[in-house]
Order: C-alpha cells, then structure tokens, then sequence
C-alpha cells in the first residue's frame, strides 16, 4: 500500500529556515540537506515500521548526517510529519507541536 506523505505548514517552513541556514554555511549544503531529508522520507514511507515509537503512536526517524529527527504517525492511507527536530533542542520540546 503506497501511503501519502503529509507535511504540516510549519514543518515546511522549518524544512526552508534549515535550508536556508546550511546554504549560508556552505554554498550546496543545504541542498544535500533536503536530499538527505528526502532519503528519510522516502525510507519512512517505503517502511515505517523500521522506526521506533517514541510516545504513544508517535514515531520518530533520525536523518543521516544532519543532526534532524522526524516525528510522525502512520494513518491508513497517509504519513503525517507532526515535526522536524533538530537534535540539539530539548527533546521534550517536540511534543508541544502535537
């Protein structure tokens, strides 16, 4: 079953703020950023039940080389990212964007 993948708003606007932060720290940076997120992406779509739950149905997959987690939940016919975390915040934190 192909599942849809749904991101919010403001994780779309988290996704260009990270972006736009690795572009003014390297020229291309954050291009391999998105293409790295992308990977995750499509990892977490292809086979969620590979990440582990985090809080209740909440999953969360870790990006490779960028220091990014993605929560998500897994509905019947969709994945809806509820955040992209960077790592270094408190990670209590993500939970108050459900």
């Amino acid at each position: 079953m192909t599942r849809e993948l749904i991101i919010r708003p403001d994780d779309e606007a988290d996704i260009a703020q990270a972006f736009d932060w690795y572009e003014t720290q390297v020229p291309g940076l954050g291009s391999e950023f998105l293409l790295v997120l992308g990977a995750a992406f499509n990892s977490i779509l292809r086979n969620h039940l590979i990440y582990p739950e985090v809080h209740k149905i909440v999953c969360r997959a870790l990006t490779r080389r960028f220091p990014f987690a993605v929560f998500f939940i897994v509905e019947a016919t969709r994945v809806v990212v509820l955040t992209l975390f960077h790592a270094k915040r408190n990670p209590d934190e993500w939970k108050h964007r459900l």
